[in-house]
């Protein structure tokens, strides 16, 4: 009987414990049944909804530019390139950096030589070129090569026209030197879309060494007034950035002149968002921020240019970011020094030629050019 009667003293306390159990269960059950799979019995099929809360999305899209200097080929270089059979190879020379071209959404370089299939191949002061180095430029995934020089007049029309026509066969775009009316019309600003932002391209040159260019062709010349014509020409409605490529200043200067420091102004002021210039031979130091990029020289990608200063140059990177944060694109630009290695004419980056075996001559001159070139960029000197 005692049993019994403890047992019914605490029937009151085991009822109120077994009800906040069950409260808390239901409380439990109806928070999770907000989120929880939903049967659709309104159709013959059995549907399951999933209705869940959605966490914002924040899209982001990097677009990667990667500019190449000038593209020289003196005689000694061709002669490098030349193979056993007779054919020529360009492989040896560009293969450290090709690959950085290679992996760069959009890739654009100066090809300052014309291109011919005659066989008859010249260096300075009027250079042509194998169809090889087109080969070549084509297999590193250069989208778009700069013309606008002031060595694309060296082979008269007939070097405008191959060199055209050879990139054309590669699936390489041109701009700044046209064969024809018709290819300045389609060419004369080039457009090019990736990852959804959109650019267009300009391209102009100072002169051409005082060859006249040929009748019937067309060659980007500096001329603010036509300049600005053809800036204005782009609706900014389907542009999302406006690059201009300027073959400008004075040979062999590390300083840009006031004409440079002009005329970047001047396409500051019309809209022009990247400026990328070429001609000195030298590195020109560089202006960036998260808005604009102004580099006056990138100096050689390759050439036989061995003098101090004239032995390298620069790969200019730089990345286009758009992100639904942010208004607006936003610029982040890298320099990369480039030296070239002979024989062989390697291109080398900092990244191999700090650890690549060489002689120590070479080894001394590579430093020299790298401290230079970090000097200059870096404000040191």
């Amino acid at each position: 009987m005692l049993f019994y009667d403890i047992l019914l003293s605490l029937l009151p306390l085991m009822r109120s414990i077994i009800y906040i159990v069950l409260a808390v269960c239901l409380a439990l059950l109806a928070a999770t049944q907000h989120n929880a799979p939903k049967l659709d019995t309104t159709s013959g099929a059995t549907a399951i909804h999933a209705e869940y809360v959605a966490k914002p999305i924040i899209k982001s899209d990097t677009v990667r530019i990667v500019f190449g200097g000038d593209l020289m080929q003196h005689m000694p270089q061709v002669e490098a390139a030349r193979t056993a059979d007779g054919t020529y190879d360009y492989s040896e020379s560009f293969a450290y950096v090709a690959p950085m071209f290679r992996n760069a959404d959009i890739a654009i370089l100066n090809l300052e030589t014309t291109i011919t299939t005659s066989g008859y191949y010249t260096g300075y002061p009027c250079f042509a070129s194998p169809t090889a180095i087109a080969d070549e430029i084509a297999d590193m995934g250069i989208d778009l090569a700069l013309l606008a020089n002031n060595h694309c007049c060296d082979r008269n029309a007939k070097g405008i026209d191959t060199t055209i026509e050879e990139l054309n066969r590669r699936a390489i775009k041109h701009i700044g030197v046209y064969k024809d009316s018709l290819d300045r019309a389609q060419n004369n600003i080039a457009y090019i879309t990736a990852r959804n932002i959109r650019f267009a391209v300009v391209n102009y040159t100072y002169g051409t060494n005082g060859i006249p260019i040929p009748r019937g062709r067309y060659v980007n010349l500096i001329d603010t007034v036509a300049i600005k014509s053809d800036l204005a020409t782009i609706c900014r409605d389907s542009v999302d950035m406006v690059i201009a490529c300027m073959h400008w200043g004075n040979e062999y200067e590390r300083k840009p002149n006031r004409e440079q420091l002009r005329l970047g102004d001047m396409l500051r002021r019309e809209g022009v968002d990247i400026i990328i210039g070429s001609h000195p031979h030298v590195v020109q130091h560089f202006e960036a921020d998260s808005t604009h990029a102004t580099f006056y020289s990138l100096g050689n990608l390759v050439s036989n240019q061995q003098r101090r200063h004239c032995d390298g140059g620069l790969i200019a990177e730089i990345e286009v970011i758009r992100c639904d944060t942010i208004d607006g694109l936003r610029l982040r630009a890298t320099a990369h020094p480039v030296w070239v290695l002979c024989p062989g004419y390697r291109i080398l980056p900092r990244h191999i030629g700090d650890t690549l075996t060489m002689t120590n001559d070479a080894r001394r001159r590579y430093e020299i050019f790298m401290t230079d070139t970090e000097e200059l960029l870096y404000g040191k000197e």
